[in-house]
């Protein structure tokens, strides 16, 4: 009988080794058959052949969530809206008591806070003062209280023209009861503190005037100050007995 030949020891011939060419190998696509999604061995296997290729899609799935979210973000905190008075009408049957709306000038900040959203419009500052103001008392459920910067009582008309009429149409939406002007410092705060556990909404114009911006603290609209007022003062006659 003839001795096998063993692998270790095959021997080519030169000549014959000339004719050989290596062709390179080409992987057969794996085919799923019926019931191999409900088999948990071929998930393992097919998750280990296609190892490199999850390893690929982990990257655009991380890349493409890192662009939504910013792009997420900056709608929330810096973003533009060209329907913003969409974005007011929808915000106002969610919002209530210690809330607040800022029609600003063009200057404001943008806050890092997540609950304090801010949009920017194309629009002069007593249009869309008008707008906002009209659309809170149109609301059963709340009412207005209005801040203004005090500084803006002693901007001289020769430094800013404009600023006695603009003056005039920031005060024109509300009664006198409404308005108070307080330093700018203080408003400020007011809205910090309120920031950290309520939900502002800023909506940023084209005024380029400072100390413009309009403050609406949102109160309830079915209850008074004096009403308020009554409650108190019943409630502490009431601990005195």
């Amino acid at each position: 009988s003839k001795t096998p030949i063993s692998p270790t020891t095959l021997q080519i011939p030169a000549q014959s080794r000339k004719n050989i060419q290596l062709q390179p190998h080409k992987s057969r696509p794996i085919q799923s058959r019926s019931g191999d999604a409900q088999d948990p061995a071929y998930d393992r296997i097919r998750g280990v052949l296609m190892h490199p290729m999850n390893g690929r899609l982990r990257a655009i799935v991380w890349v493409l969530a890192l662009l939504v979210s910013s792009s997420f973000s900056q709608s929330k905190a810096g973003g533009s809206s060209s329907d913003w008075k969409a974005v007011v009408q929808s915000r106002l049957p969610l919002y209530g008591h210690r809330n607040w709306i800022v029609v600003s000038d063009s200057a404001f900040p943008v806050y890092a806070a997540p609950g304090i959203e801010t949009i920017v419009v194309n629009e002069d500052l007593p249009s869309v003062l008008t707008f906002v103001a009209s659309a809170i008392s149109s609301s059963r459920h709340v009412r207005a209280t209005v801040f203004l910067d005090q500084e803006l009582q002693f901007i001289d008309e020769r430094d800013y023209p404009g600023v006695s009429q603009l003056r005039k149409q920031i005060t024109a939406p509300f009664s006198k009861d409404q308005v108070s002007s307080i330093p700018h410092s203080e408003v400020m705060t007011k809205i910090d503190e309120a920031g950290k556990t309520f939900r502002i909404l800023f909506i940023k114009t084209t005024a380029a005037i400072p100390y413009t911006s309009v403050y609406m603290r949102l109160d309830c609209g079915y209850m008074s100050d004096e009403v308020e007022r009554k409650i108190r003062t019943a409630m502490a006659a009431d601990a005195l007995r």
